[in-house]
């Protein structure tokens, strides 16, 4: 079955979000109070690239496509944002994993089913939960599912996955009336990392998860009344910033109880560093939820605003800096108290500030302040006793537009 990877339907419990319903049911309630995703984002984009760009290879060399259709769909993925030989190295890596898969089931089992972009439905177990994969090998009592993952910031495993367990109890949902599947494989191809990884367990072991974890994990998910819990998955939730669960857990480390000598313990620096990595990247998602409301959303907190933040000066012409700079060397302009080598560094200009040291204040000004800028700092938000003036924001402006005759 092929479909298009951007517009993939999504359901209310997905398998790429098990992880975190399945710990902490009570996010989903938190969830639904978010607006959904208005769109992905650039990684999300460059992963759908990468997909469909491997499925016109595969689809093609297990004969699902012809080569009019696969030079057809092809001259298109070559046209796109995120296409590069680079991509096709990673892809082509992905591909030979899989063909070596398929070509190992086949050898036992002449007419194993081969499947791509296969909607695997798993709602006897997650209510209208279903999902795509990637690819789908089913033989003669083993079934696998592989799943092609184009990031390279976080390594993905395969052992423990609920997603790609997920996916394997959707397959085996979906074909053990044709097939006796008494083994279930779930890989995951992380090309980009060099990484391949594969779970195995029997079809007992995979339905009795199912059972005894999944089922009741799911209902409690849907029901509104699973508890909330902080851990390593609230960095996927929409509620992360402003959850008060996920805050109290994380303020626990300045709540630690310091005791004799003054000097913490080696136990004690131990088990903050434990906490700190969490609580750093909590604090990150406050500030940064913050920032997003206030900016573009004119929400205004209590002792803080909007304003510009630091920049740096840059110089809006190098070019004419080095012509100015060139022709002041020549005309011993203001005595030429530097050396010419000195206003470069290797194969390109100093930067400002070194600039200023080299030629002196007074002769930068006079020759370079005419291009030199300091661009707008990104916003920021501080407290109100800053003596920088507090921006509009982004909903202010627009507002202000509104109604009015601009043409």
């Amino acid at each position: 079955m092929t479909q298009n990877h951007s517009s993939r339907a999504h359901a209310k419990l997905s398998a790429s979000g098990s992880k975190r319903w399945l710990a902490c049911p009570g996010s989903v309630g938190l969830e639904a109070l978010f607006p959904s995703d208005s769109g992905s984002s650039i990684f999300a984009a460059e992963g759908t690239a990468a997909h469909e760009l491997s499925e016109i290879h595969l689809a093609y060399l297990f004969n699902h496509i012809d080569k009019k259709e696969h030079t057809k769909r092809l001259k298109v993925a070559t046209k796109g944002q995120f296409y590069s030989q680079e991509m096709e190295d990673h892809v082509q890596t992905y591909i030979d994993v899989v063909v070596e898969r398929i070509n190992e089931a086949r050898a036992k089992t002449p007419d194993a089913t081969v499947l791509f972009e296969e909607r695997l439905d798993f709602s006897p177990w997650v209510p209208e939960g279903f999902g795509t994969g990637d690819v789908v090998i089913i033989a003669d009592g083993t079934l696998e599912v592989i799943d092609l993952k184009y990031g390279k910031g976080v390594p993905v495993s395969a052992e423990d996955n609920s997603q790609l367990r997920l996916y394997g109890l959707g397959a085996i949902n979906g074909f053990s009336f044709l097939y006796d599947v008494q083994n279930v494989r779930m890989t995951i191809v992380q090309p980009r990392l060099d990484s391949v990884s594969t779970e195995g367990m029997t079809a007992e072991e995979l339905l009795k998860w199912a059972d005894e974890v999944v089922k009741p994990g799911a209902e409690l998910a849907v029901s509104g009344k699973g508890e909330t819990k902080a851990g390593e998955h609230c960095k996927f939730c929409k509620a992360k910033a402003v959850c008060r669960v996920r805050a109290f857990a994380n303020l626990e480390l300045l709540a630690h109880e310091f005791k004799e000598p003054e000097l913490l313990s080696l136990e004690e620096l131990a088990e903050i560093r434990g906490k700190i990595d969490n609580l750093v990247s909590w604090a990150g998602d406050v500030k940064d939820y913050m920032l997003e409301q206030a900016e573009k959303h004119d929400v205004r907190y209590p002792g803080w605003k909007l304003v510009e933040g630091r920049s740096n000066r840059i110089y809006s012409d190098k070019d004419a800096v080095k012509f100015t700079l060139e022709q002041a060397i020549k005309q011993k302009h203001f005595g030429q108290h530097f050396k010419p080598d000195s206003i470069y560094k290797p194969q390109e200009l100093v930067g400002i500030t070194e600039m200023e040291k080299v030629v002196g204040k007074k002769m930068f000004g006079e020759l370079l302040s005419d291009l030199v800028i300091k661009p707008a700092g990104k916003p920021t938000l501080v407290e109100e006793a800053d003596k920088r003036p507090e921006l509009s924001s982004l909903a202010s402006i627009e507002s202000e537009f509104q109604g009015e005759d601009i043409g």
